[in-house]
C-alpha cells in the first residue's frame, strides 16, 4: 500500500497536485496555514461585486491551464481579453501604445515605428544591432536583464522590458530568471541566431491576441472547483493548519507529528523572501473610460513622475464580465511595490493620471497585500516541492509544475508496487 502524501500548503500548485494524486488512487492530506485555499487566487467584493483579488488571468502557453479548466468542466468559461494592445507610461510623464510584437516586452522588431515611439531612435537602431551578433552572445546569460542588454542594449531594457516584468512578475529583469519566464527563449535564440528572430518564432507560436486568457466570472473560480474536486475524491483539506517541521516522510500540523510522504506547497525555511505587492482596486464612475482609452491597462517606467503604481489593469475593458456586472460604472486595479497602506489613496490619484481622463465619482474600494515568491529562489529541499516558487511566476508554470510533480510521484509508486509507507499515522 502506498504511502499517504501530505501536501503542505493549499495554493493552486498543492490543489493541482492533490487532485492528481487523488485521481491515481493515493490518499492524499492538504495542510493550509490560512483560512483559506489558493494563495494568490482569491476574490474580493467591490461595489456588490465578486472580482479577483489578485490573479486575473493565464498565461495560454503550453494549454496546461485550458486542459484542467476542461477536465473540471470549465472549458466553456475561458474568455480572451480586449483585443487592444497595454499603454506604457514613460519616464517622462507621457504615453505611449506597447509595441505589438514583444515578448517580455523584448521587440520582435526593434526597428518598428511603434517601438521608436516607445524608446527613441538611438535606441531602436541599438536593438537592431543583435541581428548582426552571433547567437553565442547572451547564450550563457541568468536572466532576462542581462540577456537583453547584451544583445539589445539598456534601452530596450529601461524602456520596455523593465515596465512589462516589474508589471507582470513584480521583479526587475535583471533578477528574472530567463527559463523561469520564457523556458523556450534559449532554444528559439540558438535556432533563430537573434533575439528578435526567438520573439517573433514564439509570437508565431502564439499569435497576438491569445496571449493570455480568463475566466468569465474570476480567475477565483479555478480555486473553487478544485476544492470541489478534491473533496468529491476524497482528498482530507484541512484549513487552519499550518504545517512545520518538514523532512521527506512527516511533518507536524495541529501539535502532533504526521507520517507519510511530505510534498512542500508553501515556502521554505530559508526561501527568499520575495516582494511584497498591494493591490488596490477601485470601481468608480468614469464617463471618460467608456471607450478603454488605454486598452487594457498600463505598465509604469519605474522613474515615471508623480505615479507611483508600477502597473494598472483597466478590468471592465479588459473582461467584458466585467463590464457586464458594473453597467455604468468601471473597474481599475493598480500595483504597488512593498505593503501599503495609502494605496487606496495613492490609486485615486494614479488612476485618473495613467489612463489620461477624470473619475467623477468613487463607488466603492478595496485592497490587499501579497507576497511574491521569485521563481527558483527556493533553498534545495529533500521532499518535492510545487508552488511558486520552484515553478515560477504565474498559473501556466505553477499548474504545469504541479502536474509534473504528480506524475513523477505516480510513476515512482508504479515502479515500486511494494511500498508499503505509513499512511498518515498520527504521533503524540
Amino acid at each position: 500500500m502506498a504511502a499517504e502524501v501530505l501536501v503542505a500548503g493549499g495554493g493552486v500548485g498543492g490543489l493541482v497536485l492533490a487532485r492528481r494524486l487523488a485521481l491515481s488512487g493515493r490518499q492524499v492530506v492538504v495542510f493550509e496555514g490560512s483560512d483559506r485555499f489558493g494563495g494568490q487566487v482569491s476574490r474580493q467584493t467591490v461595489a456588490g461585486v465578486d472580482l479577483d483579488a489578485a490573479a486575473e488571468s493565464f498565461a495560454v502557453r503550453g494549454g496546461t491551464v485550458a486542459a484542467l479548466l476542461a477536465e473540471l468542466g470549465m472549458q466553456g468559461d475561458i474568455v480572451a481579453p480586449l483585443d487592444a494592445p497595454a499603454w506604457l507610461h514613460r519616464s517622462d510623464g507621457s504615453s505611449v501604445a506597447l509595441p505589438a510584437t514583444g515578448v517580455l516586452g523584448i521587440p520582435g522588431d526593434p526597428g518598428a515605428d511603434d517601438v521608436v515611439r516607445a524608446i527613441g531612435l538611438d535606441a531602436a537602431r541599438r536593438a537592431q544591432r543583435d541581428a548582426e551578433l552571433p547567437a553565442s552572445v547572451g547564450a550563457d546569460a541568468a536572466t532576462i536583464g542581462e540577456l537583453v542588454r547584451l544583445r539589445m542594449g539598456d534601452g530596450v531594457v529601461d524602456g520596455l522590458v523593465a515596465p512589462v516584468v516589474r508589471g507582470v512578475h513584480s521583479t526587475e529583469p535583471d533578477q528574472l530568471l530567463i527559463d523561469a519566464a520564457s523556458p523556450r527563449l534559449r532554444e528559439e535564440l540558438r535556432a533563430a541566431g537573434s533575439l528578435a528572430a526567438a520573439v517573433r518564432r514564439l509570437r508565431a507560436a502564439a499569435p497576438a491576441g491569445s496571449q493570455v486568457a480568463g475566466i468569465r466570472g474570476g480567475m477565483f473560480r479555478l480555486v473553487d472547483a478544485l476544492v470541489a474536486e478534491c473533496e468529491r475524491l476524497g482528498v482530507r483539506l484541512q484549513t487552519g493548519a499550518p504545517a512545520t517541521d518538514l523532512t521527506p516522510h512527516a511533518l507536524t500540523a495541529g501539535g502532533r507529528r504526521v507520517r507519510g510522504q511530505v510534498v512542500r506547497a508553501a515556502a521554505a525555511p530559508g526561501a527568499a523572501p520575495g516582494r511584497r505587492v498591494t493591490l488596490a482596486t477601485l470601481v468608480v464612475e468614469a464617463s471618460a473610460f467608456d471607450h478603454a482609452p488605454r486598452g487594457t491597462g498600463v505598465l509604469v517606467a519605474a522613474d515615471a513622475p508623480g505615479v507611483t503604481a508600477r502597473a494598472l489593469t483597466h478590468l471592465s475593458a479588459k473582461w467584458e464580465w466585467v463590464a457586464d456586472l458594473l453597467p455604468g460604472l468601471h473597474a481599475v486595479r493598480l500595483s504597488y511595490d512593498g505593503e501599503r497602506a495609502d494605496a487606496v489613496e495613492r490609486a485615486m490619484t494614479d488612476a485618473p493620471a495613467l489612463l489620461g481622463a477624470p473619475i467623477e465619482r468613487v463607488v466603492d474600494t478595496s485592497s490587499a497585500v501579497w507576497q511574491r515568491r521569485p521563481a527558483g529562489a527556493w533553498p534545495a529541499m529533500a521532499e518535492p516541492a510545487v508552488g511558486e516558487g520552484p515553478a515560477g511566476t504565474g498559473l501556466a508554470s505553477v499548474v504545469a509544475q504541479a502536474e509534473r510533480v504528480a506524475a513523477a510521484l505516480v510513476a515512482e509508486v508504479g515502479e515500486d508496487s511494494t511500498v508499503d509507507g505509513p499512511r498518515g499515522r498520527m504521533e503524540g
